[in-house]
């Protein structure tokens, strides 16, 4: 007997929030991840659910085939892309943040921040997929193996050398919410006084920026390397296109970011990685595509630059 419409709907709901999970993990965009939520979706509408003794284990295994299909496809795109490729930001204006607990932080920083996403990239489709499922949903081997159509010893390498080359690239240091709103506030007040040393003391000796216009918008095409050429970045964009420019503390996938703004017009949404009390890399968002969910958010346009 088919399941009722109405309960169907309700079981989707009550896990939809953790489907969007896997797949914004996954695709690192927004409107990718919300067609992956909804085909999982006409998926599940089209079966008899009565049949299914674990729902919640069936939809998130069904977005996560999708999510790494919509992967494959994207792959060979994300290699001709302008520039480097970050995540579009999820954002919240200062005022919506709460504190949260440990294990929310943890969760927060380790699952969706811009600077994992933005490693994730440089694993393959399926590194990608098995990483994030074992790690951050707790698969087991077995429902990997499944999903992937692998051996359980494969997904067993598949995900060690995934999180060695994770780790390898990002190692693992103890930054709470508080030092990272100290130091986004130090940076962004810093740059809205036009105070390179200020600026220039927030940040590792070896600090990285990445810069996202993907061909659309005004951005670095190479990383930027060290704290001394980041500073001279901040200061060539002043003078080079005559802005004042203004720096607002915001929420960016979980952490503490901030809005930069050129009267009252969105530039860019700017992410940090912290590491030893310091910033260590600098993440500015300046695609429009990618910048359109939060201009939406804040009630402000975006800046055509």
């Amino acid at each position: 007997m088919q399941v009722r419409q109405d309960t169907a709907e309700a079981i989707f709901a009550c896990h939809r929030a953790r489907i969007f999970a896997v797949a914004y993990r996954l695709t690192g965009t927004v409107s990718d991840a919300e067609d992956v939520v909804q085909e999982t979706w006409l998926r599940w509408n089209g079966i008899d659910a009565n049949e299914i003794r674990t729902p919640e284990a069936w939809l998130i295994t069904t977005a996560g085939r999708l999510g790494l299909d919509h992967l494959r496809r994207l792959k060979a795109r994300r290699e001709t892309y302008v520039g480097p490729w970050l995540p579009e930001p999820i954002v919240k204006n200062a005022s919506e943040i709460a504190q949260p607990t440990p294990e929310e932080q943890m969760e927060l920083s380790d699952d969706i921040s811009i600077a994992l996403l933005h490693m994730l990239e440089r694993l393959a489709p399926e590194e990608r997929t098995a990483f994030l499922l074992h790690e951050a949903f707790d698969y087991d081997y077995g429902e990997l193996a499944s999903l992937l159509d692998k051996t359980e010893a494969a997904c067993r390498q598949i995900v060690s050398r995934a999180r060695r080359r994770v780790h390898e690239a990002r190692p693992r240091f103890t930054t709470n919410s508080q030092d990272h709103e100290r130091l986004a506030r130090a940076f962004s007040e810093a740059l809205t006084h036009q105070d390179p040393a200020a600026l220039i003391a927030c940040l590792k000796p070896d600090a990285v920026l990445y810069s996202d216009g993907g061909g659309k918008a005004v951005a670095a095409l190479n990383p930027i390397v060290s704290a001394d050429h980041i500073e001279r970045f901040f200061t060539g964009i002043r003078r080079k296109f005559n802005l004042p420019l203004g720096a607002r503390l915001i929420e960016v996938n979980g952490q503490a970011g901030m809005v930069l703004l050129h009267k009252e017009q969105i530039l860019s949404i700017v992410s940090f990685d912290i590491e030893a009390d310091a910033i260590a890399a600098i993440y500015i968002m300046r695609n429009p595509d990618k910048l359109s969910r939060a201009g939406e958010t804040f009630g402000l346009p975006l800046l055509g630059l």
